[in-house]
């Protein structure tokens, strides 16, 4: 058997260094502006500690000065008061992470990680705003907290520009894990290869996020895996902005490692995430796949499914072609 159909035959699902990161509240509630019911985030939290899941990510630490006004439900801000009050008796069981988005995320309100139950911030930035999300990277690392710097968009990077970007990154030690997002869901795994490869000359330990606009999710997530990538972000049935992200559920039962237990994640699906699906949109459909193969951003598709011909799939592709 060669070393590649040895990888495929699965001998990747018993690494112990990789970790799921599950970021149902955070990505999923791009679907809902964060408004979710009364028991959500704890019936969650307790699922992801049954379930053996490494990461839960909360939501965003986002400024409210910028967002006042928007109807953002509590996750958008993850205050401590918030986070603590629903993981309740169980908290310390799984590590959790807020995202920060540069330019609307202030690093005041972030706190020194001794009086935070949050474990790592994950920066994400655009390749022009490097700087700026460098000075929250180092801001977080001070703090105490693990660090992730997650490149948005990257598909839409000239190749010159994403590298040098790189090797900026490659200098700052204070960052711990370094994500390939594939944030239009454009990606091939030949292409999630590439960028594997060049990620990997930073010497960062590697994540990957992957959406799911032509149902390569996760299949794109099973790859980096196989090839090095140690953090594996999933969500709940897949709910995420758009398309979604690999689903949770998918994943736990790809990687056979005795520390996941799925029963307690199928039930969880079953009984919160089905009937969710049956009132938020997310998930695949041609509108999201038609995005994804023309390398955009899926809000025109968001729009579409939003109003009053969201089945107009032709009508749709000629406008994206047409641009």
């Amino acid at each position: 058997m060669t070393e590649a159909a040895d990888k495929s035959a699965g001998w990747v699902t018993f690494d112990p260094n990789l970790k799921i990161v599950d970021c149902t509240v955070r990505d999923g509630g791009l679907c809902n502006n964060h408004q979710f019911a009364d028991g959500f985030f704890k019936d969650m939290y307790d699922t992801c500690v049954a379930g053996g899941i490494d990461y839960m990510e909360v939501g965003y630490k986002a400024d409210k000065k910028l967002f006042a006004g928007s109807g953002c439900g509590p996750w958008k801000y993850s205050d401590e008061d918030d986070i603590r009050r629903e993981v309740g008796d169980n908290e310390g069981k799984l590590k959790l992470c807020v995202m920060a988005d540069t330019g609307r995320t202030n690093p005041s309100d972030i706190l020194p990680k001794s009086e935070s139950v949050i474990d790592m911030i994950r920066v994400a930035t655009y390749i022009h705003q490097i700087p700026a999300a460098l000075e929250i990277v180092k801001d977080a690392k001070q703090k105490g907290y693990e660090v992730a710097l997650n490149l948005m968009a990257v598909s839409t990077v000239p190749d010159f520009e994403l590298d040098n970007g790189l090797d900026v990154v490659s200098k700052v030690d204070e960052i711990d894990y370094l994500y390939v997002v594939d944030s239009f869901g454009s990606l091939y795994y030949e292409q999630i290869g590439d960028l594997i490869e060049r990620y990997a000359k930073t010497g960062k330990t590697l994540g990957i996020h992957a959406h799911n606009n032509q149902q390569l999710a996760y299949a794109n997530t099973i790859y980096a895996a196989i090839n090095g990538v140690k953090l594996l972000d999933t969500t709940m049935m897949g709910m995420g902005r758009g398309a979604g992200n690999c689903p949770t559920e998918l994943l736990v039962g790809f990687l056979k490692n005795p520390k996941f237990n799925l029963r307690p994640i199928l039930k969880f699906v079953q009984n919160t995430m089905y009937p969710l699906s049956q009132e938020v949109d997310w998930g695949y459909s041609i509108p999201y796949m038609i995005t994804g193969h023309q390398n955009e951003h899926p809000r025109t598709a968001i729009a579409l499914r939003d109003s009053d011909r969201k089945e107009d799939y032709v009508g749709f592709y000629d406008e994206i072609t047409s641009f």
